[in-house]
């Protein structure tokens, strides 16, 4: 049974509301018809499990659906759907527990606020190939957790100048570096351009220390073929991580390409603040994020404390857990990717919504590249922060021996700049 609870605004029924999604996502339509037997319903209709009645509102999600009502009851619904049903094709899942249920009339508002999966699902998907234990062996990191930083300017750069900021970074001891999520493959910076004048840099490096930086190329393209065409080149080249828009994919293009990779899958959940910005409408991340952990990713971004976007602290907290969460055993985690505005100054207070665990990426845009020493100097600056943090050190007091985070907490501390 594939248990889906829904977050129900309606100026109605919450109950009679309730039973019409049930029905309607299964066995029903708008009228009676006459293969709807009482049979076919006992095998394959879904059901309303339970109903816990919310705070009713007076502003409703769907303005438009209000008509002349002022007063909006809300309640999570738990419905069950049978795996006869919907079996373990996650188009199918998403389809028909979420696809259809925006558009039932007589609703205000509908958020899908959890699933609950049987482990048939972790049979029929693949889960990471690499995930946290992965990440940690390529990248030779343990007890912290992984620095990672992009390169900025985001467009614009040619392969050469990439190259050269790579070159600084690699020498500074980062060890993580991607693509930003707009980079795939430009007429002034082409993948294979950039790959040419990256892996070098890399391939020696790791030749005099014996640690490899990930470098995490962005090879995503709507045709899996061509996308396919942009991971072997990577793979050959000697590389060992790729950047991938899922949202921009979809499903069937990380299953195609999860299928055969050979890389780190490191998803970019761009666009995913179009399902979830409004609180009334839409999905929670601790949904959304199980179809692609099921379909294989190894890293998964979800933003962090502070961040220079509209999620709140709380959102990052949420996440953490959902993505840190087994779904079905303790090797389908993905790697969780901390970004978004950060810099070292968040170090102790990700330490703390994290419970003190460092399995994450901490991943630094301008909080590293804009470095008034350089992004050299912003390596070193993220990871004193983090020695601190972890050491239950003020950043202040291990400032004070640490050039590097001093001049990072002079430049970033008042929000600005990161």
């Amino acid at each position: 049974m594939i248990r889906v609870t829904y977050r129900v605004e309606t100026p109605g029924s919450v109950a009679a509301m309730a039973e019409k999604i049930a029905s309607d996502q299964s066995t029903g339509t708008f009228v009676a018809l006459p293969g709807e037997t009482e049979e076919l319903k006992a095998r394959v209709a879904a059901r309303v499990a339970d109903i816990r009645h919310l705070p009713a509102t007076n502003l409703p999600s769907f303005p438009d659906e209000a008509g002349s009502a002022t007063h909006f009851n809300r309640a999570d619904v738990d419905i069950d759907f049978p795996m006869e049903a919907v079996g373990t094709d996650l188009a199918a899942l998403m389809t028909i527990v979420i696809g259809g249920v925006f558009s039932i009339k007589g609703l205000t508002g509908i958020r899908v606020v959890d699933m609950k999966l049987p482990p048939e699902f972790g049979a029929a998907h693949p889960g990471p190939q690499f995930g946290v234990a992965g990440s940690r062996r390529l990248t030779g990191v343990e007890g912290r957790p992984i620095i990672g930083t992009i390169v900025k300017p985001a467009l614009g750069l040619r392969p050469h100048e990439t190259a050269e900021m790579v070159g600084e970074l690699v020498e500074a001891g980062v060890d993580f570096i991607k693509d930003d999520e707009k980079l795939m493959s430009p007429a002034y910076s082409p993948l294979r351009e950039r790959v040419a004048a990256i892996m070098p840099l890399i391939l020696d490096r790791e030749q005099k220390t014996g640690r490899k930086v990930m470098y995490a190329f962005g090879i995503s393209h709507a045709d899996p073929d061509e996308m396919m065409r942009n991971h072997d080149m990577v793979l050959a080249a000697g590389g060992n991580c790729a950047v991938i828009n899922i949202n921009s994919i979809g499903l069937s293009g990380m299953t195609f390409l999860r299928k055969r990779s050979g890389l780190v899958l490191h998803a970019h959940r761009n666009g995913w603040d179009i399902l979830t910005r409004h609180a009334g409408l839409g999905f929670e991340f601790s949904v959304w994020q199980q179809f692609w952990r099921l379909l294989g990713v190894d890293q998964f971004q979800i933003n962090g404390i502070r961040v220079k976007y509209w999620e709140p602290d709380e959102s990052f907290v949420t996440s953490y857990k959902a993505v840190s969460t087994p779904l079905f055993d303790r090797n389908d985690c993905a790697l969780p990717v901390v970004g978004s505005g950060q810099w070292g100054g968040q170090a102790p207070d990700t330490l703390a919504a994290t419970g003190g665990s460092t399995d994450l990426l901490y991943l630094c845009g301008g909080g590293i590249v804009s470095h008034p020493g350089g992004p050299g100097a912003g390596v070193k600056a993220v990871r004193q922060a983090w020695e601190a943090a972890v050491a239950g050190i003020s950043l202040d007091v291990y400032a004070r021996d640490h050039r590097e985070l001093a001049q990072s907490i002079e430049k970033f501390a008042d929000g600005k700049g990161a």
